[in-house]
């Protein structure tokens, strides 16, 4: 078996960050971050998880205000 990533590692020039709607948890922030700099979905919401417990209000302000900032992924 050949392990390869979802999110395909070639340069789009038409990359944007949006919300991932298919992939989401809670509102698709975190799987958006993730696609945009092509991280694993884990590793975002790890460290989305980690920050909101070192800095609650920040982290949750900013989450809501991306949550509600950031557009749907019109391409799924």
């Amino acid at each position: 078996m050949r392990y390869e990533q979802e999110y395909s590692s070639s340069q789009n020039v038409n990359k944007r960050l949006v919300k991932d709607g298919f992939h989401k948890k809670l509102t698709g922030v975190c799987a958006g971050v993730a696609k945009y700099y092509d991280y694993p979905r884990i590793v975002v919401r790890v460290a989305a998880i980690a920050v909101l417990i070192m800095l609650p209000v920040a982290t949750g302000v900013a989450y809501v205000v991306a949550s509600v900032l950031l557009p749907e992924n019109k391409y799924q």
